[in-house]
């Protein structure tokens, strides 16, 4: 049987640090999983939802977006993937009981582990102006009460709907289509506040906004760069395929300020070598960098290159860079010029030390860079990233097997939900289908990412707000900023599986819709659906659940958006909506409805598909371009409105219609409903990894010229970067420890250099405050205050320390964000250590 929620929050008391492992997975960690997924669904349950996560008939986790290879093994699912399942599969019930005998301020005064672990949602729960309990509300009164209020608003734009990553493509693809037919791009996201930097980096420099490898690319590589990543607890099946890498003869080089259990050694549980013979040794080295430093080292390695190919020669991919690319000889220059002692100073390694990674690199037939959040949350991380880029081009790595970029993605569907259409500034050419699919003027300003909503709200500029799944309250930055904004809000709706602390922090009305979760069954229209979500590296594929919802009459987020886009057109006058025929979605659209086949890749980069329509803005037929709006009118085959056409009803019931939708407006998903039966799976174009296509502003892959940029940490200061421990995933709590790094019974603890504690005044396990100061343009200091952590000595470069986030959100001031991508800095922050008075 599965065990009942806690009733009390973490004792941060009872935290203690041990030895950090030096080996992941292994038995401990199967064993840990099968005890997490006991105490949340029981024995039975657990083996009946474990062997369906990640199989071809079965559920895609709701974990993290690592793909899966055609062949699954029976037991396709990590010991973190297991806990999130376990979390959503839960037997626990939050239901109308509950709300009663807990007010909101008791609530709010519970940590994040405690609301997540009380179990799932099981009724639509209304929260009214100054009330002190949540009560229940029908699902028609809750929509009608959304519908309501969106049509009161004085201007589209005082809304402001938000999107997780765990969304499938059919229901981010009606909800943007909500939202734009409601005359707003408001539609940030989790990508905001993550890989925006990679989509901006790479957009610019090769013409797509996410990777370039397959599975299969990373199996073949002959070099494996994994930087600012921790796969052992962000991705752990990621380690099977460096294991698989590395059995092929790959080098593995891992770059990181913290050195990580998981690419030292890694213990297969699925092998007998893993079991019992000690497993695979994964990095060949660690490049213990600091904090911000890793433009300098691949700028280091640029020049490393550069200097061994003047030397001696053959090591450029002379032809590539000829037929391919630009901006090389300004990009030669600059490094040429650039100091070997500036390298040093900013990744704190001897230049002896760069040069031995600039070799690896130099002897590599094939190499492949991973990244995550520790490149692309820093002020410079779009000039670290074009860096990168400039690393790959030099050799021709980019659209050859066993090489590319391969940003690694968090949630299981924040990719898809970029292609889709969840983007605060989509393209022309994205919009011009979209208006010709649904015969309707979708909005063209652009429109708030997760920064500017969160500043949006500060300001009293937002009415409305929509989260659709996650938990913004306790993921964004600037913790105290986000919980006034949210004050303000007039009405706050949240979607979700699990209670977290954006229901608590609300707006002065608040509505919960709980829905329906992966592994659920989703029976609409007489018969089970399908959803379909895209993952890391550009793979389509189906999920569907099969057990019972936590409640008979649960709507799944698809039916939630259906009916409300329902309510909100419909509702509507003829005149209002205009005169043409709706498309409905069983017909074949009238005009020419989708784009030109382009590199429809993650939409976070800003000029994407406007520099891959080719002919779409021009209008050329030969390419299927998309009619404009005013030819649509002009010709009379229909006449748009700000209003979509289409039968919310039949949507609801069929979500094949809905991927219909999707692949006549959206290039690469041509026969989608057909492409993914029986448990098949699709890759979507992707011009430099299928024909070294480059769909930048010149056609070519981009050298570019970076400044070299990095943190200086006055005397007396520590820089800080927030991280997971790894019973978490981002902000869901699924435990108390952090095993691999040693840390036990708690969260609260910050890492720091054993000769920094000294140095500042400090002793080991002293509880400590952890002040940000953050210097504005204007040269005034902002501090930020977290208060009551545990210092730990720890094996991090001088200057550098870490923390767990939620909780050091607080500390990220708002308007400390990366340049061009708007991402917060969570890795760059400047703190100080007081003693407790």
């Amino acid at each position: 049987m599965a065990t009942k929620p806690p009733k009390a929050d973490i004792d941060e008391s009872r935290v203690r640090s041990t030895r950090p492992k030096k080996v992941a997975v292994g038995v401990p960690a199967v064993l840990h999983a099968l005890q997490i997924s006991q105490e949340q669904m029981g024995i039975a349950r657990s083996v009946q939802t474990l062997l369906r996560v990640n199989q071809k008939d079965g559920f895609d986790c709701p974990g993290c977006a690592w793909p899966e290879e055609d062949k699954r093994h029976i037991a396709e699912f990590c010991e973190n993937g297991a806990k999130a399942v376990a979390e959503e599969a839960t037997l626990r019930r939050v239901g109308p009981e509950f709300f009663a005998e807990h007010s909101i301020d008791e609530l709010r005064g519970h940590d994040d582990w405690w609301l997540g672990q009380q179990g799932r949602l099981t009724h639509p729960m209304i929260l009214e102006e100054g009330a002190t309990h949540y009560r229940p509300i029908s699902w028609d009164d809750a929509l009608r009460t959304i519908a309501d209020e969106l049509k009161t608003l004085d201007d589209p734009n005082e809304a402001v709907f938000y999107t997780s990553g765990r969304t499938s493509n059919e229901a981010a693809f009606l909800y943007q289509l909500l939202v734009r037919g409601l005359g707003t791009n408001n539609l940030p996201d989790c990508s905001n506040m993550c890989h925006e930097s990679s989509g901006s980096a790479l957009t610019e420099t090769i013409g797509i906004g996410k990777g370039t490898v397959s599975i299969e690319d990373v199996h073949e590589a002959d070099l494996l760069i994994v930087a600012g990543q921790n796969p052992g607890t962000n991705h752990p099946r990621m380690l099977s395929a460096l294991e698989k890498a590395k059995q092929r003869g790959a080098t593995i080089i891992a770059v990181n300020p913290l050195p990580e259990a998981g690419l030292m050694r890694f213990e297969n549980p699925q092998t007998i070598r893993g079991v019992a013979f000690g497993g695979t040794k994964l990095a060949d080295g660690f490049v213990q960098i600091r904090l911000g430093g890793d433009q300098a080292l691949f700028q280091a390695i640029g020049k490393h290159l550069l200097e061994a190919e003047a030397a001696d020669g053959g090591v450029l991919d002379h032809d590539f860079i000829a037929e391919h690319t630009s901006g090389f000889d300004a990009y030669r220059k600059a490094m040429t010029d650039a100091p070997w002692r500036d390298f040093v100073v900013a990744t704190g390694l001897p230049e002896k030390a760069l040069r031995r990674v600039g070799e690896a690199v130099r002897t590599s037939k094939a190499t492949i860079v991973c990244w995550a959040m520790g490149l692309t949350q820093h002020k410079h991380s779009v000039a670290t990233l074009r860096d990168v880029v400039n690393v790959l081009l030099l050799q021709g790595n980019i659209g050859r097997s066993g090489a590319g970029v391969c940003p690694v993605r968090g949630h299981s569907n924040v990719q898809g939900d970029r292609t889709v259409g969840i983007y605060e500034k989509p393209s022309t050419a994205f919009l011009d289908a979209l208006d010709a699919e649904f015969a309707f003027a979708a909005p063209r300003e652009h429109g708030f990412d997760t920064v500017q909503a969160i500043r949006a709200m500060r300001d009293g500029g937002v009415r409305f707000f929509m989260g659709m799944g996650g938990n913004f309250v306790s993921a964004t930055p600037d913790t105290a900023v986000v919980e006034a904004g949210m004050a303000r809000v007039g009405l706050t709706v949240q979607v979700s599986t699990k209670l977290n602390r954006s229901h608590v922090v609300t707006g002065r009305r608040a509505l919960i819709l709980p829905t329906l979760g992966r592994t659920d069954r989703d029976r609409r229209g007489g018969r089970e659906q399908r959803v379909t979500v895209e993952d890391s590296m550009g793979a389509v594929h189906a999920s569907r659940g099969r057990l019972a919802p936590p409640a008979e009459d649960l709507l799944s987020e698809v039916a939630i958006i259906a009916r409300l886009c329902g309510l909100v057109f419909d509702s509507r006058s003829l005149s209002e909506r205009g005169t043409g025929e709706p498309n409905r979605a069983d017909q074949s659209p009238g005009v020419a409805s989708r784009a030109p086949v382009a590199e429809q890749g993650d939409a976070s980069d800003r000029d994407e598909r406007r520099s891959t329509t080719e002919g779409a803005d021009r209008g050329l037929p030969e390419h299927g371009a998309v009619e404009s709006v005013d030819a649509l009118a002009s010709a009379g085959s229909r006449h748009p409105s700000n209003i979509p056409h289409a039968d919310w009803a039949e949507l609801e019931a069929d979500y094949a219609l809905i991927r219909g939708h999707i692949a006549r407006v959206i290039p690469g998903f041509e026969d989608y409903d057909e492409r993914i039966q029986k448990g098949r799976t699709f890759f979507l174009p992707n011009g430099p990894r299928d024909a070294r296509r480059f769909a930048t502003a010149d056609g070519k892959a981009r050298f570019t010229v970076n400044p070299l940029e990095y943190p200086v940490i006055p005397k007396g200061r520590l820089l800080l970067q927030t991280l997971r421990s790894h019973d978490q995933y981002n902000t869901t709590i699924y435990g108390k420890d952090d095993r691999y790094r040693g840390i036990h019974n708690g969260r609260r603890v910050v890492l720091v250099n054993a000769k920094d504690i000294t140095a500042l005044g400090f002793v080991e396990d002293e509880i400590v405050d952890l002040i940000s100061e953050w210097t504005r343009a204007d040269g005034t200091i902002e501090y930020r205050r977290a208060e009551e952590f545990r210092i730990v000595a720890y094996r991090t470069p001088r200057g550098n320390a870490a923390a767990y986030y939620p909780e050091t959100n607080v500390l990220v001031p708002l308007d400390s964000v990366a340049d061009v991508s708007g991402t917060p800095t969570s890795k760059s922050v400047m703190v100080r250590l007081e003693h407790r008075r």
